[in-house]
């Protein structure tokens, strides 16, 4: 029996050295004999890609203006309402102008009275002028007569420039719009009483047939931008920009496309970054001011190298492909990501072409293993060679 003990005891020995081989030998990877797990693979061709990159923008109509009382005195009517379409010339406002109107009927009465004096002291110059060319009376008494009619000549003056001042307050009392456009809010209803001295407008009138775009650039991305155009200057390099897209706030693309015409003078001490104005047609009213969008700027790259982004896996905000050697074998490889094309990354570091990379099925993958590969099943979306 004892024996017998001992031969149990080394068969169990033996099985438990064979599993363990066994297990050592599954978990080092491929074995010997075992064949390669297929795994789809593409080779990498650089080729010209396209970019597009978004900034926050903010939208005003081509003319904002603020509608002010010139004269103070009570809002006698308001023709318009809040919202409604006005042409230019439309009238808005109607101050009382009972004042103004007495204001001017007492300007011209000054004014007649003066043009009277005027008058006057003409008819004394003409009856001196032959008295004193026949030496009957001294020209002291000409000069004098002289004098006062140039006095009265600028009395009248002065009336007639009050009469002008009275007309112009008095017009002031009908407010037209002064371009066409869109009324904003009228906090001053009628009946109140309004003034040159207020610190709210009477309105906002908004001219949107087309509609400006301000959005901002940092100097680094300002530097490739002015680098990627032509000209000499950023004149020449604004007539050569291309048509800019415009995402609203529901990120809908507006159905026109704009053009940048402006670069501020110079960059925001505070934030680091330059004003950029785009203008866009809204024939349709669609866009008001005080809304807000993205404009979209396309950039063109030569000679770029796409990689797709199923083909990549993101571990600790670095993101890695899977290369393949000449021998099958995989390693992750770290790559550089300086923008998106499409369903593609564009990469600047960490590939080059000719390279191939796993193109799907990554996570079944494991460093140093030994692959099959194969072309894959569906197109890539980038110019690449199986």
């Amino acid at each position: 029996m004892k024996r017998n003990l001992i031969d149990l005891s080394m068969f169990v020995a033996g099985l438990l050295l064979l599993v363990a081989v066994s297990s050592c030998s599954t978990s080092s990877g491929n074995t010997a004999g075992a064949e390669p797990a297929a795994a789809e693979v593409v080779t990498i061709a650089s080729g010209n890609a396209t970019t597009q990159n978004e900034y926050t923008a903010a939208l005003e109509g081509k003319v904002n203006v603020e509608i002010r009382p010139q004269v103070e005195g009570y809002l006698e009517k308001v023709y318009v309402d809040e919202g409604a379409y006005v042409k230019a010339g439309q009238p808005l406002f109607k101050i009382n102008d009972h004042p103004f109107r007495e204001q001017l009927n007492n300007a011209k009465a000054s004014l007649n009275a003066a043009e009277a004096a005027m008058a006057n002291a003409q008819l004394e110059v003409d009856k001196l002028t032959p008295l004193v060319q026949n030496k009957v009376v001294s020209d002291v008494q000409l000069r004098a007569a002289q004098a006062s009619y140039r006095v009265a000549k600028a009395n009248a003056e002065q009336a007639r420039a009050t009469v002008g001042a009275a007309q112009i307050n008095l017009g002031y009392t009908l407010i037209s719009a002064p371009v066409s456009g869109y009324i904003g809010r009228l906090p001053k209803k009628q009946g109140a009483l309004v003034s040159r001295a207020d610190v709210e407008a009477l309105t906002q009138l908004s001219d949107v047939h087309e509609v400006y775009a301000y959005f901002s650039l940092s100097e680094n991305d300002f530097i490739s931008f002015k680098a990627q155009y032509p000209g000499n200057s950023l004149e020449e390099k604004l007539k050569n920009l291309p048509p800019v897209s415009l995402l609203l706030a529901d990120n809908n693309l507006y159905g026109e496309t704009g053009k940048i015409d402006m670069i501020d003078g110079q960059f925001d001490k505070n934030t680091g970054a330059i004003t950029l104005r785009a203008i866009f047609p809204n024939a349709q009213g669609l866009i008001r001011s005080g809304n807000t969008g993205k404009v979209r700027l396309s950039r063109t790259h030569e000679s770029a190298i796409l990689v797709p982004q199923s083909a990549t896996v993101e571990i600790q905000d670095k993101v890695f492909v899977f290369a393949v050697d000449k021998g099958n074998k995989v390693s992750k490889q770290p790559i550089a990501v300086v923008g998106k094309s499409g369903n593609n990354y564009l990469v600047s570091e960490g590939l080059k072409a000719g390279d191939r990379i796993v193109y799907n099925g990554l996570d079944h993958l494991q460093e140093g293993a030994v692959i099959k590969p194969e072309a894959p099943k569906a197109a890539a979306q980038l110019s690449m060679k199986n």
